[in-house]
């Protein structure tokens, strides 16, 4: 029998037109309609999964940017994912929702509260994508916008101004005994009293404790200060790296560093690392999608300048394809991370159009170059990932219904018979998240 491991779907477009783009958009769903998406949590909860996590970011970038956004709905439009959650929750009974959440745009009151609610009406299944964009600052508020690090310093104050309200009601505080006639007693509550660099509030909370934890919190930074959050705040790890042993045991290394330095342990953390599979019914078929890949056309160039373009809120379609790519032209509210993805492996000096071509390129499962394949050839894959101590990982992609199934129809039975999926949920999301 394999090893178990945890899994996970990524919305990586976020709470938007889903469909928009695509044969499947004649199915009719509306993507401004929970259905389409009540309908994909129920398969995504019985085919075992843990979590989905949804993307989000609340401003449609700079104004330069804005028409690059949404000329094809790369960025936007895109509607709030915590109030799309209670939706996803009716849906489900075991699955944990994590819509993503920036700490510019609540104050750690109202978030404490809100995100306590949610917790008890899911059942204790609400987690949180603790994101720290900067970007989006000047929809908040008329401050000055934060830098990389700045803007994590914020976020873990935040956090942690958000849990000690939390925990302002210890257990001992709510009796609930009709029969002494009390319900709870008000001494015991922690006045919490928060003055710190972003925030100033006070406690207690107008909550009532968690029976089952509180909600999980997930980070997806990859630079050094985002890891460091990771490592001292995190749940879960929403991880981007290359899907080699070398790279995979160094990046889960250094998130339990970081846990250990911040007084944790490493199995704290749950490291999911997210892939973006491309399932067909042959090996055949795959080898005729990577040959194809491999010679790309301008037209097909120019839409991938565009995707990057909103997704790093830099108009790379302005750019001369055959000159350098010369990196000042990124703003300090581009994630280094998200940087290094864009050039990958190539050096200072590539042309725009090789790095391009090189994010146009597929791969092959089978030989470990890419993620075009078959589910046997997939499954094969995320086996051999269990052999390295891995956590589990994220399929990335829309929460479409027919996305959805196509990913998993033929993948999920290869996974159970393995014994890398779960049949059965534990309980809370955090009991489902405990290593197997």
């Amino acid at each position: 029998m394999s090893r178990p491991q945890h899994f996970g779907w990524f919305l990586a477009r976020g709470f938007g037109p889903h469909g928009w783009g695509h044969p499947y958009l004649d199915w009719n769903y509306r993507w401004t309609s929970p259905e389409l998406y009540q309908d994909s949590v129920r398969t995504l909860e019985q085919a075992g999964f843990d979590l989905l996590i949804i993307e989000d970011a609340p401003a449609l970038g700079s104004p330069t940017t804005i028409d690059l956004r949404v000329r094809q709905a790369f960025g936007g439009p895109k509607l709030d994912p915590l109030l799309l959650a209670p939706y996803l929750f009716a849906a489900t009974q075991h699955l944990g929702i994590a819509p993503t959440v920036n700490p510019a745009a609540y104050l750690p009151y109202t978030a404490a509260r809100q995100f306590a609610t949610l917790q008890h009406l899911s059942g204790h299944r609400l987690a949180l994508n603790v994101v720290t964009d900067s970007g989006s600052a000047r929809h908040f508020s008329a401050a000055p916008q934060l830098g990389h690090d700045a803007a994590y310093d914020r976020a873990e104050e935040w956090l942690g101004g958000v849990r000690d309200l939390w925990r302002s009601w210890p257990e001992e505080a709510l009796i609930a005994d009709p029969a002494r006639g009390r319900y709870a007693d008000g001494s015991r509550l922690a006045h919490t009293q928060h003055r710190g660099e972003y925030f100033d509030f006070d406690g207690p909370l107008n909550a009532i404790p968690f029976t089952d934890g509180e909600p999980v919190v997930v980070s997806p930074g990859g630079s050094g200060r985002g890891l460091g959050f990771a490592g001292a705040n995190s749940d879960v790890q929403l991880a981007l790296a290359p899907m080699n042993e070398t790279s995979v045991r160094a990046y889960r290394a250094r998130i339990h560093d970081a846990a250990i330095a911040a007084g944790r342990q490493p199995e704290d953390v749950t490291v999911l690392f997210a892939i973006q599979p491309v399932l067909v019914s042959s090996a055949e078929e795959a080898d005729r999608l990577v040959a194809a890949s491999h010679s790309p056309s301008d037209e097909k160039l120019a839409v991938i300048a565009e995707k990057q373009s909103s997704d790093l809120e830099t108009d790379l379609t302005a750019l001369d394809l055959d000159a350098p790519l010369d990196i000042t032209v990124f703003g300090d509210h581009v994630s280094h991370g998200s940087i290094r993805r864009l050039i990958g492996d190539h050096g200072p000096d590539a042309p725009l159009r090789t790095i391009l071509a090189g994010h146009a390129r597929l791969g092959r499962l089978s030989d470990g170059t890419g993620w075009v394949g078959t589910a046997g050839e997939l499954a094969d894959r995320i086996e051999e990932y269990g052999t390295w101590g891995n956590d589990g990982v994220l399929l990335w992609g829309d929460l479409h219904p027919v996305t959805v199934h196509r990913t998993l129809d033929e993948l999920v039975p290869i996974l159970r018979r393995r014994g890398i999926l779960r049949s059965e949920y534990a309980g809370s999301l955090r009991a489902n998240l405990r290593p197997f």
